[in-house]
């Protein structure tokens, strides 16, 4: 098992928040990003922070989104569609998103077309 599933994504989330708001978008984009690809609304993404939940246990209790096969691409130089592990392709997920939000990419496009409110 890899050490990443057992951090809380509180202690994570902040530098995702850093990274965004550093390249001009907002905390509410996040937001909409993780809702989109977990099902996790707002309220209930700062529940899971508050309460320290680790990443295997974010996923665990996520619905994810059906398009998340139109995520491709890498991070960390590994493409993300070839993660044999389903948690760590979630995580990974998680990471492609956070950087497609902070390079800018219009909304529509990082959440593969669906509706942005």
């Amino acid at each position: 098992m890899s050490r990443i599933f057992t951090v809380s994504v509180a202690s994570v989330y902040p530098h995702y928040v850093a990274k965004v708001e550093k390249k001009g978008r907002t905390t509410a984009e996040l937001e909409q990003v993780v809702e989109w690809l977990t099902g996790f609304d707002a309220a209930t993404l700062h529940r899971y922070l508050d309460a320290g939940t680790t990443f295997e246990e974010f996923f665990a209790a996520a619905q994810l989104n059906p398009n998340v096969a139109l995520i491709t691409g890498s991070i960390c130089g590994v493409k993300v569609q070839e993660i044999d592990d389903p948690l760590m392709q979630q995580i990974r997920y998680l990471d492609k998103l956070v950087d497609e939000l902070a390079k800018g990419r219009p909304l529509v496009r990082i959440l593969r077309g669906s509706e942005v409110e």
